[in-house]
């Protein structure tokens, strides 16, 4: 363990991670066409929803996993090796090492931004692997569903957790926006992500949650916008551990990276009323 000192942790390069939530069609996929040709270059399209045709034309460089051993692959490369792992555990140095001899995963350590579409869809394939797995089969030889439920759990909070350890890299994690009801009729919106415990501890890991969603100012004309802080109007969900941002934000994820990583003062951290008063006075 290697103790930095002030100003070398300053100097370092941090990456933001992000979580764009919003509802189908409203062009969070498209978000890619707001990158400048420069952060363009250094973006990996991860392409697991296979729903590309919004960005069909794009001159962006892309992967495909089509199972949830690939996705721990591109993670793997991506966030490195973790020594605290043993050598059978995914992430671990063997693991890497192992990943770092394939000569088309190894290219993937260049990109500098990862546009992970979607969160939703690698739920999907992390709770499909589950299922196949040993422990999630009886003695009976019947499907364990809590079994099965809680190692998808422990792998996508895995996996998760390694992509938040890609420090210098940007994040940006696509989720579908869903309205839940609950048994005592109270509505939320949620991150439609298989299984209940990555969506509870997904706000501890990535540093901004992003609502994208259409919001009618009064006008009877509702407009694209990221709403970005909470509490806000619309109860949406919404974080800004960077505190940088507005509540509401142009929806062009090439400037709210740009605001989150660039150097600058972040804003004033209220601890009272009688300070968010003082503030606004000022």
């Amino acid at each position: 363990m290697k103790i930095l000192g002030a100003d070398e942790r300053l100097a370092q390069k941090a990456g933001a991670k992000i979580l764009i939530i919003g509802p189908s069609g409203v062009g969070k996929t498209s978000l890619l066409r707001t990158l400048d040709q420069a952060m363009l270059s250094s973006t990996l399209f991860v392409d697991i929803e296979a729903g590309d045709i919004a960005v069909a034309d794009l001159p962006v460089a892309s992967v495909r996993p089509r199972r949830w051993e690939d996705c721990r692959d591109v993670a793997c490369i991506l966030g490195g090796a973790n020594p605290a792992l043993p050598p059978t555990a995914c992430y671990s140095e063997a693991h890497y090492k192992h990943v770092a001899e394939n000569a088309e995963l190894a290219r993937l350590a260049s990109f500098q931004v990862l546009f992970v579409d979607s969160l939703t869809a690698a739920s999907r394939l992390s709770l499909t692997w589950a299922e196949q797995q040993p422990e999630a089969i009886t003695d009976r030889g019947r499907k364990d569903l809590r079994a099965i439920y809680g190692l998808h759990a422990r792998q996508m909070i895995g996996w998760l957790n390694q992509l938040q350890h890609a420090r210098g890299r940007d994040v940006v994690f696509v989720a579908i926006l869903e309205r839940v009801v609950d048994d005592l009729n109270i509505a939320t919106w949620q991150p439609q992500i298989e299984g209940s415990k990555t969506s509870r501890e997904l706000p501890g890991i990535v540093d901004e949650i992003i609502t994208m969603q259409w919001v009618d100012f009064g006008d009877g004309k509702p407009v694209r916008t990221f709403v970005c802080t909470s509490p806000n109007p619309w109860q949406f969900p919404a974080k800004d551990r960077a505190g940088r941002l507005e509540q509401i934000e142009e929806p062009h994820l090439g400037k709210l990276i740009t605001k989150l990583i660039s150097p600058g003062r972040r804003k004033p951290f209220i601890v009272s009323p009688e300070q968010s008063l003082t503030q606004a006075a000022e």
